[in-house]
């Protein structure tokens, strides 16, 4: 029997060849275990379970009392989703480790697989009194973990703050509370707590940073930006404050000074598409379609399957009256998520605009399927079959889409319209009343598209009910 012994991680690729040679010629060479531990690494990494399964055999058959490798295929088999016989490898590795803090760590993994968080979260608490303080910052992480997975998220908070008491700067901990956070969707708590946090830890950007987010979710955006300024001035090469901060000068209508700030992000990373797009956006939103342009162009040549970007150079083009141009581009923006209403309902819009209401009609149809709740999506398709004298069936189409959206005044105003045409007058009277009820300072859609309904003197005594002289 030929014995190899490595020491070094440069070895374990040598090793393995060695090993698959061995197989090959079917001899037994004898490796120590710390050379089977680099093997079964290697396949772990290169996502080839099956072989690193076999080489633990292979170990154990000479390694016999070595529980390192019970532990390993039971974290393999826990990869597989194989739980059962992952339990199985994890006892015998107990017996042999008892004391391994990895086997306490998995054994929890397996049953949180499992949905028994009970007996997870149990194992995991039994581990607090016995493991090391060094360790106990893992096991914290986990019982957030799995009150995280079966929605206890204040609970997983308090693991969460636990971490922070024992490493204030631990940045993983604070990233998860926001994410619990987000989750309960009590964004004002966050912002308590991530303030008070700061009153001691004043200098933690990341911290500030996440509490920018938060005031941005919540839409106070004046408070947001201080936030990213105090980011900026604790670690002035954070490229994300830069970005966020520039995202709420967005929603401000600041987009002259968001292009400012976009554009600072690039003295600290490689300007990336999303970047690029969003300064497209904001020359667009002032108008300035040529360099709007110039930067969609940009993002798609840095990631070419940015939809909004396609969607972007339509739009500008759009806007410049170069329509069958557009088309061209809003076809590229669906070619990069068919699942997106956002393109084909541009897509609809603008083949309609240039007389296309077969591909129209077509388009319209494929925003409605994927949102049922598109509401001028419905408005337009109908538009487009009036302008047909397909009177029947927009009256069907927004039947539907009132099926769908029952709270759309707008869908009911429509009807009004469309049974007029109809010359179905007790119908049209009946959505007028419903339309009334669910908005009355909408009355004037009806009259938009039929003017001469203001002299109607039904309808003049039904909207007074609603909205008076």
């Amino acid at each position: 029997m030929e014995e190899y012994n490595f020491d070094s991680f440069e070895e374990y690729r040598d090793s393995v060849n060695r090993y698959e040679e061995m197989l090959r010629n079917e001899e037994n060479y004898f490796f120590d275990s710390q050379a089977f531990e680099g093997i079964i690494d290697y396949y772990i990494e290169a996502n080839e379970a099956v072989k690193a399964l076999q080489v633990i055999e292979y170990a154990l058959s000479q390694h016999h009392f070595e529980g390192s490798f019970h532990l390993k295929k039971a974290q393999i088999l826990l990869a597989l989703n194989n739980y059962e016989d992952a339990l199985i490898a994890l006892k015998t590795a107990e017996l042999l480790e008892p004391s391994e803090f990895e086997i306490i760590l998995t054994k929890a993994s397996i049953y949180s697989k499992l949905k028994n968080f009970d007996a997870a979260i149990a194992i995991l608490n039994d581990a607090l009194y016995t493991t090391e303080d060094e360790n106990k910052i893992e096991v914290y992480f986990q019982l957030a973990a799995l009150n995280q997975e079966r929605n206890s998220f204040y609970q997983a908070i308090h693991y969460l703050e636990r971490i922070l008491e024992m490493d204030k700067d631990n940045e993983d901990a604070l990233i998860e509370i926001e994410e619990c956070y987000d989750n309960t969707g009590n964004f004002e708590k966050a912002i308590e707590f991530f303030k008070a946090y700061i009153n001691t830890n004043p200098y933690s950007y990341l911290a500030w940073h996440i509490l920018g987010n938060t005031y941005h979710k919540i839409e106070k955006y004046e408070l947001a930006i201080d936030a990213y300024d105090y980011v900026i001035l604790i670690n002035e090469d954070y490229e994300a404050a830069y970005y966020n901060k520039g995202n709420a000068l967005v929603s401000l209508e600041k987009y002259a000074e968001a292009i400012e700030v976009y554009k600072k992000t690039f003295e600290y990373q490689t300007p990336s598409a999303d970047t690029y797009c969003a300064l497209g956006d904001c020359y667009e939103r002032l108008n300035e379609l040529e360099q709007a342009r110039e930067y969609y162009k940009k993002a798609v040549k840095s990631f070419p399957f940015m939809g909004d970007a396609w969607l972007g150079i339509g739009s500008t083009l759009e806007q410049e009256g170069r329509n069958y141009e557009a088309v061209h581009y809003f076809k590229k923006a669906i070619r990069t998520n068919s699942k997106e209403e956002e393109y084909w309902y541009a897509l609809a819009n603008v083949r309609y605009k240039i007389g296309q209401l077969d591909l129209a009609e077509e388009a319209y149809q494929e925003v409605i399927a994927i949102n049922t709740d598109a509401v001028d999506a419905w408005l337009d398709y109908s538009s487009l079959l009036i302008e047909q004298n397909r009177v029947a069936e927009a009256i069907s189409l927004i039947e539907n889409a009132i099926l769908h959206n029952e709270e759309s005044d707008e869908l009911y105003y429509r009807m009004v319209l469309y049974y007029f045409l109809d010359g179905s007058y007790e119908l049209a009277i009946n959505y007028l009343e419903v339309a009334l009820s669910l908005n009355p300072e909408n009355h004037y859609l009806i009259f938009e598209s039929i003017p001469k309904l203001k002299d109607n003197v039904i309808i003049k005594e039904i909207i007074k009910k609603y909205i008076g002289e």
